[in-house]
């Protein structure tokens, strides 16, 4: 009998095999000083498009006061213990009925971090009986609650319509010879490619097939539709999303987030999500400072303004100059360029040290091989002459890119440490 741990000393994965070159600089970075557009990476000033801030709320003065305040109020600790049983207040349960009203649901459930949240919710709203069927391209923690499914489950092709009806059929066939029923799971914008769920057309399938959407709308929560209310305000079938997901991580600027649905399937959730069950509540400091979040989103649509200028800015910017970002139609600005992982080290290397541009770098396994994709994140701390500066780096990568310049750096990497 093997030891169990002889695999994981003698292969580490496709990304942990470069461990000793990227830990600290390509993966795990260090950045240090007050969230915003600019902050340090190894000791220098960088222009930052990896932070999650849309709106700059974390940073912002009003945030910092009522986090402060709050924080001195409450400390950390409180409430204690599984808020089942002993962890729940008067302002949870406010935040909770504010989160629902923005986005036009009966009823809303706090949970304490998002990724957890999702695994769990899945892993609660089906059983063996049931099918679940997918966009295939769906966020880690949808697909880790997928994988504890008892039953049966289809991934469609990436926003394929044609995909996802073939797949709806042969749910139907499934849940029908086990008298159970089907949940879709799509994205109101997927975090990598920045393209929008095809929420419109999959609701459209629901008068032809039985089935209930989860729909998971971390990026699309505060920078989508009329109010913020995300991608289905933004396509007009809010009322059509069956569950509504949504993190405090992105837009909020802190952590958490809540699933909201009708009245009797959040009930069923309190009840039921293991993870909120038996884990710590919310704690108070983030509880009351999601209030005034949320507040600031409902009554500054000038938040929004300033994050849609800096966005067209970016990605108008960006296709004029030729490069290549995607289908996107949401903030997320995907750049995708050709090359491998030694190139894409050497690329960014230059890009931060030499540039002070700091994005994140995404390579296989996460995307296919042979592409990088650099991934910049606008938000409303930024402007337009981030904006200019950044595009005149990214031309200067490509042309060292497409000149062989960034392979020869990552061969003579690759060899250093063969």
């Amino acid at each position: 009998m093997k030891d169990l741990f002889e695999r994981i000393v003698k292969d580490k994965g496709p990304l942990g095999k470069w461990a000793k070159q990227a830990e600290g600089y390509y993966v795990f970075p260090k950045l240090e000083g007050p969230i915003s557009n600019r902050m340090k990476f190894n000791g220098k000033e960088v222009l930052t498009w990896s932070i999650n801030d849309y709106l700059g709320l974390a940073n912002h003065p009003e945030i910092r006061k009522v986090d402060a305040e709050n924080a001195k109020e409450y400390g950390m600790a409180y409430p204690m213990g599984a808020r089942m049983m002993s962890g729940h207040t008067k302002y949870h349960e406010q935040l909770e009925r504010e989160c629902a009203e923005f986005v036009s649901k009966e009823s809303a459930y706090l949970v304490n971090f998002g990724y957890q949240g999702m695994v769990s919710a899945i892993d609660a709203l089906v059983t063996k009986n049931d099918v679940i069927v997918y966009d295939m391209d769906s966020h880690a923690c949808i697909i880790d609650g997928v994988r504890l499914h008892q039953g049966k489950r289809f991934t469609f092709k990436h926003n394929d319509m044609e995909s996802f009806e073939k797949n709806l059929v042969r749910a139907t066939k499934i849940a029908e010879e086990h008298n159970g029923g089907i949940l879709v799971i799509s994205e109101g914008v997927f975090g990598m490619r920045g393209e929008q769920g095809k929420l419109k057309e999959i609701i459209a399938l629901k008068e032809k097939y039985n089935f209930r959407l989860l729909v998971d709308d971390a990026h699309g929560f505060g920078t989508l539709g009329k109010t913020g209310a995300g991608a289905g305000e933004e396509q007009g079938v809010q009322d059509d999303i069956d569950v509504y997901f949504a993190t405090f991580a992105k837009s909020m600027a802190g952590f958490g987030g809540f699933f909201a649905a009708d009245s009797d399937v959040i009930q069923y959730l309190q009840y039921n999500m293991r993870s909120q069950m038996f884990a710590k509540s919310l704690p108070m400091t983030m509880v009351k400072g999601a209030l005034k979040r949320l507040d600031m989103i409902r009554t500054m649509p000038e938040l929004r303004d300033k994050l849609w200028e800096n966005v067209r800015g970016l990605q108008n910017g960006l296709k004029e100059k030729g490069f290549n970002i995607g289908k996107t139609n949401t903030c997320v600005t995907p750049v995708f360029l050709e090359g491998d992982i030694p190139e894409a080290m050497a690329l960014v290397n230059d890009l931060r040290e030499n540039h002070r541009v700091f994005c994140s770098i995404v390579v296989y396994p996460v995307i296919p091989k042979g592409m990088i994709l650099l991934r910049l994140i606008p938000t409303a701390a930024h402007n337009l002459d981030d904006v200019s500066e950044t595009i005149i780096a990214f031309s200067s990568i490509r042309e060292k890119l497409e000149k062989g310049i960034y392979k020869r750096i990552g061969s003579a990497m690759l060899s250093s440490v063969q």
